[in-house]
């Protein structure tokens, strides 16, 4: 079987989980006999290529004279958008686009219609040129290559897989990562709402990273439940036996938040667990691994709370860093309140650091051996940091047997998942 992928962004250029989780996946297919053409936006050369083959969108030429690309254009509205709609991202500052009639012209004169076009690859101000135009580089690329299925992950490629289908006529699987109900709570962009809800009423088949963005899909989406099928991710299996990973240079426990500080990642409930829990022992650190627009309300907070002398701030961190940062870690704390699934808790398991999540997260649905609190509930929070703190017997056992389950989640595994529910639009 042979698929077309469309994805935002491929390791080891990443800014979340996105990015690691279609690499894991298409690693997963391959050993199930999927071949893979995987489109990115911006190709930087070192990316691995060792499952798929990579295709730059920003070196794919089309011609403007086509009556279908001046076609599909009048389809595309430039809409206003803000930080809170992207996934994956710390904080950028969004241009405003509005609007405009005046791009649908005879001689096109937005730079989309560029013979040649340089995506940045990233979420900044052009970024619904950018979906624009590879809504356009998905029709063409769909034209000139040997598919048997597409397969388009997150929103801002959705429009680039439906192009593909209505070019081809082959059928379209969609993937949804994360609902703009999760990344914005109630007080969602309807633009993205739109674009979301006609990307998987156009598609043959929904995968939903867990049964609780299945429920989302359904309720809030109107999605015909008999094309949604839940595919929970997995973690990447690494030797890291080459990695010289540090020394605690601290004698205190280190508790560790990693993730973007943003609305849905709960970090202000992070923050209230570490002042109550000093209160109780001064003897432990914190520290809040990622960006975000939250990020200077939470230095704020902390200043504010006089427990800047036991809490840092790393900033962004990502791949080798990412692992020095679990190998000086004691309890890892995810106390997201709506998280589609939540890789990093796996991450964190798979080198030896028991985990505390919220019950309003994906990965909750899977694991046994972690243990999981209401996001609100703080005083819960604080008490099963503390406990893994400071009871050596019950993080030796989530350790153990927390290393033994992440290591059954497998990404071939998954990959099977996902394989069947292509099968199955063939059925």
């Amino acid at each position: 079987m042979k698929v077309l992928m469309f994805g935002w962004e491929f390791p080891p250029h990443i800014t979340g989980g996105l990015g690691t989780a279609c690499f894991g996946l298409t690693k997963g297919l391959v050993k199930h006999d999927v071949d893979i053409i995987f489109v990115v936006p911006k190709a930087y050369g070192d990316e691995s290529e060792e499952a798929v083959r990579l295709v730059n969108a920003s070196e794919i030429s089309i011609d403007v004279d086509k009556e279908e690309s001046k076609t599909y254009w009048e389809r595309v509205q430039y809409m206003e958008i803000g930080s809170n709609i992207i996934p994956y991202v710390g904080p950028e500052q969004f241009e405003s686009l509005q609007e405009e009639q005046n791009k649908v012209t005879e001689n096109f004169i937005s730079p989309v219609f560029s013979q040649k076009y340089e995506f940045s690859g990233k979420y900044g101000i052009n970024l619904m040129e950018e979906v624009a135009r590879y809504a356009l580089i998905g029709s063409s690329i769909a034209t000139k290559n040997d598919f048997d299925i597409i397969h388009a992950h997150d929103w801002l490629t959705y429009s680039a897989g439906i192009a593909a289908k209505e070019t081809t006529g082959k059928p379209l699987v969609v993937h949804m990562h994360a609902t703009e109900f999760d990344r914005s709570g109630e007080n969602i962009n309807t633009d993205v709402y739109a674009i979301e809800k006609r990307g998987m009423e156009m598609a043959d088949r929904v995968i939903t990273v867990s049964n609780m963005t299945r429920k989302i899909v359904i309720e809030k989406y109107g999605i015909d439940p008999r094309k949604v099928v839940t595919v929970h991710n997995a973690v990447e299996p690494v030797d890291k036996s080459d990695i010289e990973l540090p020394e605690k240079q601290v004698k205190e426990k280190v508790v560790t938040f990693l993730g973007r500080i943003t609305f849905q990642k709960g970090p202000e409930y992070f923050v209230e667990a570490a002042r109550k829990i000093m209160l109780r022992d001064d003897n432990v650190r914190f520290v809040m691994a990622g960006t975000g627009d939250l990020m200077n309300k939470m230095v704020q907070r902390v200043a504010q709370l006089r427990i800047g002398h036991k809490f840092h701030f790393t900033g962004f961190l990502k791949g080798d860093d990412v692992d020095k940062m679990f190998a000086m870690t004691d309890v890892f704390v995810m106390p997201s309140i709506s998280e589609p699934f939540g890789i990093v808790p796996l991450e964190a398991m798979r080198s030896n650091v028991p985990v505390v999540i919220s019950k309003q997260s994906g990965v909750a649905e899977i694991l046994k051996h972690a243990i999981k609190v209401d996001f609100w509930d703080v005083d819960g929070m604080a008490d099963a940091i503390y406990g893994l703190c400071h009871y050596n017997a019950l993080s030796e056992t989530f350790i153990k047997y927390g290393k033994e389950e992440v290591d059954s989640l497998k990404w071939e595994h998954a990959a099977l998942n996902v394989k069947k529910v292509y099968d199955s639009i063939f059925l």
